[in-house]
């Protein structure tokens, strides 16, 4: 008897060995003597630890163990990571979030194969540099309504009937919840196509049976009143049209429904530029891209809209106890990627909401809502999603802003100010001529000025398009050479493409005011099919204005104006000469690209 206890107490020691030599060789570290805001309540001082992936201890009492790293929080703040309930993603927002210490994004509408990407390199890797992505995928909408005006090819529904299906489509997709839209656009004064009221209560019940959570754009008080009287789990936007009617929040309290305000982009759909004032916040400002900044600073057009609408119903909903969840609505007009988040913070305390109330909208209320219980607290066990500010937030949110680290699954983001970004950066290129002239190819792959041409696929998107570009003997006009462009257009994205892109800007995706030309103008070769002609523009956000062309064997002149695109080039990101969204190869060659001077 006394050998075998001899022998089960070596294994126990073995087996305890085993684990310390494991948590040794994970990195650890404490954040001592700091402020703790874990989701719900304040800690006033205590120490938050973290072994590699998780928190394993937080709290007033805990110690910092040995060989850890300790950093002292002393005058600061750490907060669980924040959660923007409402974007729209795809290229680096993930990225950008991060940098500005939102570590979770609930995407509201993107490619369906992006989002599948994003959850297999989460499920793979953890993605420690970038924000995590859960999305709607695909929107639910009627053709022609809101959603379809993005130029992405998108299933829409006319009936009742067809809700059980598209919903099961969407799951098939991998999508996390059903995004729905009741959009007429009466709001703002237009008219769109949407989906009846039996039809969204159709998707809604489809969505439940199928275990998912549905959710639904509105911009009326009418609509967000029907939609949360027939099941929907929360809505995406709250309404300016018309004040809050009494009832309103008592009707979504009964119901159980949340609401994400998105206050920041409803503040730019009255007129005003709701993200200006981040981009001058000197907390913020050096983190911030110039393109970045720019679309900040832009808004919607003027609407009879009121803002204090909104505001007295957050205000309301607020009072009877509705769940609100932090969300931007990024990359629209006055918002961005991560940075928006503090901004849509500083509005909840307006709309009445105490500083903690609004950071809990941003962490662990979202994280209750959607279901993520491994995130949106600081708890033994849960995810070393973390932000550490200087200050107190919840006194002042805006300290929100004055980010010291911030931290994805124990791994600290990397945070470059954009001058040490610039640093590292080419020389700028000169400015655009009088002329207007860009490129003519017989030098090579050059421009007389800007960043110059880069390949441009939908592979930024998850697609799996491809694009060769060279230059080839034979120009317009009898010139010697000209740009030849070919590639595969292939399954992968809802609109996929391929072609080659070019920036004016000193570095790619930077804006440039080219509002003293009319438009763009080309020489183009082809095989006599429809290619694509795209312009990115800052108020775009990152979808582009489109406009199709032929190109038959012979040289052929195009001209597109800024203003059939709807822009007037004030804020001209690129310009884009390819294939797309037909599938199959394509050839086209393009010479003498030029901006057109304004007639004098």
């Amino acid at each position: 008897m006394l050998r075998i206890k001899t022998i089960l107490l070596a294994a126990l020691l073995m087996a305890a060995g085993s684990v310390s030599a494991a948590c040794a060789a994970e990195k650890s570290f404490a954040i001592t003597n700091v402020r703790i805001f874990d989701g719900e309540r304040v800690i006033p001082k205590g120490t938050v630890v973290v072994r590699g992936r998780e928190i394993v201890a937080a709290g007033a009492d805990v110690k910092a163990p040995a060989g850890a790293e300790v950093i002292d929080g002393a005058g600061a703040t750490v907060m669980p990571g924040f959660i923007d309930s409402h974007t729209h993603t795809f290229g680096d927002g993930l990225n950008r979030a991060a940098v500005f210490g939102v570590t979770t994004q609930l995407d509201m509408f993107t490619s369906a194969d992006f989002a599948r990407q994003m959850r297999e390199e989460q499920a793979k890797t953890g993605a420690p540099g970038r924000a995590d992505l859960f999305s709607a995928g695909t929107l639910a909408t009627a053709a022609g309504g809101h959603g379809t005006q993005f130029g992405m090819q998108i299933p829409t529904l006319a009936k009742p009937e067809e809700a059980a299906a598209w919903v099961d489509a969407r799951v098939a997709e991998g999508s996390d919840y059903i995004k729905i839209v009741h959009e007429d656009g009466s709001a703002y004064h237009m008219e769109r196509p949407t989906l009846d009221r039996a039809t969204i209560k159709a998707i809604i019940e489809a969505a439940h049976k199928r275990g998912k959570m549905a959710v639904v754009h509105v911009s009326t008080k009418d609509g967000a009143k029907r939609v949360i009287e027939d099941g929907a789990d929360g809505l995406v936007h709250i309404f300016t049209d018309r004040a809050p009617e009494p009832g309103f929040a008592a009707l979504a309290a009964r119901k159980k429904a949340f609401v994400i305000p998105t206050l920041t982009v409803v503040e730019s759909t009255t007129g005003s530029a709701s993200g200006a004032t981040l981009a001058t916040d000197a907390r913020l400002a050096p983190y911030i891209k110039a393109e970045e900044a720019q679309n900040l600073r832009q808004s919607f057009p003027k609407r009879s809209l009121d803002f204090a609408n909104a505001l007295e119903t957050v205000r309301q909903l607020r009072a009877a106890g509705v769940p609100i969840l932090a969300g931007s609505d990024a990359p629209n007009p006055g918002t961005w990627h991560g940075m928006s988040i503090h901004r849509e913070l500083e509005l909840l305390v307006s709309a009445g909401l105490s500083p903690a109330e609004a950071l809990a909208a941003a962490t662990s209320a979202p994280a209750k809502a959607f279901g993520l219980k491994d995130r949106g607290r600081i708890a033994p066990g849960l995810r070393a999603d973390l932000v550490l500010v200087k200050g107190d937030p919840t006194a002042d949110v805006t300290a929100s802003r004055d980010i010291v680290k911030v931290w994805k699954i124990g791994e600290e983001i990397q945070r470059p100010t954009q001058q040490q970004t610039a640093a590292a950066a080419p020389a700028p290129q000169a400015t655009a001529p009088e002329s207007g002239e860009i490129s003519g190819f017989e030098d090579g792959v050059t421009s007389v000025f800007g960043f110059g041409w880069s390949d441009s696929t939908d592979a930024l998107a998850g697609g799996k398009s491809e694009v060769r570009k060279e230059v080839v003997e034979g120009g317009a006009g009898g010139s010697g050479k000209s740009l030849a462009i070919s590639g595969e257009i292939k399954q992968g994205f809802s609109f996929p493409w391929a072609g080659v892109m070019f920036f004016p800007g000193r570095r790619p995706m930077a804006p440039v005011d080219l509002s003293k030309f009319d438009g763009v103008s080309f020489q183009a070769k082809g095989e006599g099919a429809t290619y694509q002609f795209m312009m990115f523009a800052s108020r775009l956000g990152q979808m582009p204005a489109l406009k199709p062309f032929t190109a038959g064997p012979e040289w052929t002149r195009q001209t597109v104006s800024f203003k059939e695109l709807g822009l007037d080039g004030s804020d001209t990101i690129g310009f884009f000469f390819g294939g797309g969204p037909a599938l199959g190869a394509f050839r086209l060659q393009i010479d003498d690209v030029r901006l057109v001077p304004k007639a004098k």
